[in-house]
């Protein structure tokens, strides 16, 4: 058996098994004890087997913390990148866009909000269509682009004719007038204009008050179709006016267009016969005529003198003032040789009517008023003035039906004369 050795006297006591230090072993350095008291800890932080550093010591080498967010709470999105994106999409306001998505950036950065894709992509658009903006303003194409759609709404629904302008239409001319297409007037043709005139600006009347408006072509008929009786029976005065759409516009016109009643009916050639087209002669006669047509216009609604003689006396007196304009216009003219001697008559014929007329404007009832009513009529009926036209080559045939052949006799019986 063998036996260990003791151990010598004087030495400390030691585990009965030692594990030999290699002999190039750093010297162990002692473990301290967390409780040792010459390192104090702080009461209230539990300590950290990680060791993460002390918040209270030195700051973090990567800046300041972003601000605390209770667990689970979304981070909320910055409402200036959601209005950048919004306007730049729409496109309604440009360059908005750009500026909320500048104010967003900043925001976004230091509150460590959401939203800055939709500031870069609202201030891109709304950056793009501000440049774009700029750009149509300063090379016109605005003002291009806005002649274009008014000549396009015009060209369905309104027209854009002169004075003296034949065309054709797909629809009929009394109705909704679309597809207008010129033509010239030596044809066939629906329509011929004759005036045109503008409307007061300011917001759209109602169709009625367009229409009462457009009635003035009536009245600038004479002076286009200055004699009445060249014009074919089945003509009449029509309108062209703007609608509610081109009048939103800036259409203002009116076009005044002289057409056929008949159905499906057109006219040949020009009915133009105004002073680019009569001679002075024709002129001044025809001048002289319109004064007395225009008092002879102005009868009293009331058909007989007892319902209303004060009217009808009244109207007597213009018709009488008037002939005695037309007369001294007849007279006051240099006629050629060949109708010095009708248009002389008819000046004569003027100044009987003139005294008739007058005596009945002085009328004490209507008894009075009739007996030189009737006679001054009878000598401005339509044949009377047929030799005169004859003379200055304007049209014989007095407008209306039944009156054609009378007209023609009484031509015969003073060329017989």
């Amino acid at each position: 058996m063998s036996i260990s050795p003791a151990s010598a006297p004087g030495e400390p006591e030691g585990p009965s098994e030692l594990s030999p230090q290699p002999p190039d072993a750093p010297p162990q350095e002692a473990q301290q004890d967390p409780q040792d008291p010459q390192e104090p800890q702080n009461p209230y932080r539990a300590p950290d087997p990680y060791g993460t550093p002390d918040p209270y010591g030195s700051p973090s080498p990567y800046g300041p913390p972003a601000p605390h967010v209770p667990y689970g709470t979304p981070t909320p999105v910055n409402p200036f990148a959601v209005a950048s994106l919004i306007t730049g999409i729409l496109c309604c306001l440009p360059g908005v866009g750009l500026l909320l998505g500048l104010i967003a950036l900043p925001q976004i950065r230091k509150r460590g909000q959401r939203g800055r894709a939709a500031a870069v992509v609202g201030s891109a658009l709304s950056g793009t269509g501000l440049a774009l903006a700029v750009l149509l303003l300063t090379t016109g194409v605005t003002d291009w682009a806005w002649r274009n759609v008014k000549e396009g709404v015009r060209d369905g629904v309104s027209v854009a004719l002169a004075k003296g302008d034949c065309f054709d239409a797909d629809d009929e001319l009394k109705g909704t007038v679309d597809g207008i297409r010129a033509v010239p007037c030596s044809g066939k043709h629906e329509g011929e204009v004759f005036a045109t005139f503008t409307l007061k600006g300011g917001a759209y009347p109602d169709d009625d008050a367009v229409t009462d408006a457009a009635e003035r072509c009536a009245g600038l008929r004479d002076a286009y179709a200055m004699d009445d009786w060249a014009l074919p029976a089945d003509v009449d005065v029509f309108h062209l006016t703007p609608s509610k759409e081109t009048w939103s516009l800036g259409d203002r016109e009116v076009t005044c267009v002289l057409g056929s009643i008949t159905e499906g009916g057109t006219l040949t050639g020009s009915l133009r016969a105004d002073e680019s087209v009569l001679d002075a002669d024709q002129v001044a006669y025809l001048k002289a005529a319109h004064v007395l047509d225009a008092a002879m216009d102005t009868a009293p609604d009331a058909t007989y003198a007892e319902d209303d003689l004060p009217g009808h006396k009244a109207w007597a007196h213009r018709v009488s003032t008037a002939l005695a304009d037309s007369s001294r216009s007849l007279r006051a003219h240099p006629w050629p040789a060949t109708a010095r001697t009708p248009l002389a008559d008819q000046a004569t014929r003027l100044d009987k009517a003139r005294a008739l007329w007058d005596k009945a404007a002085r009328a004490t009832d209507a008894d009075a008023f009739y007996v030189p009513y009737d006679e001054g009529l009878t000598l401005l009926e339509p044949h009377t003035t047929v030799p005169a036209r004859k003379a200055l080559k304007l049209a014989t045939t007095p407008p209306g039906p039944g009156v054609q052949d009378e007209g023609d006799d009484a031509a015969d019986e003073d060329a017989k004369v």
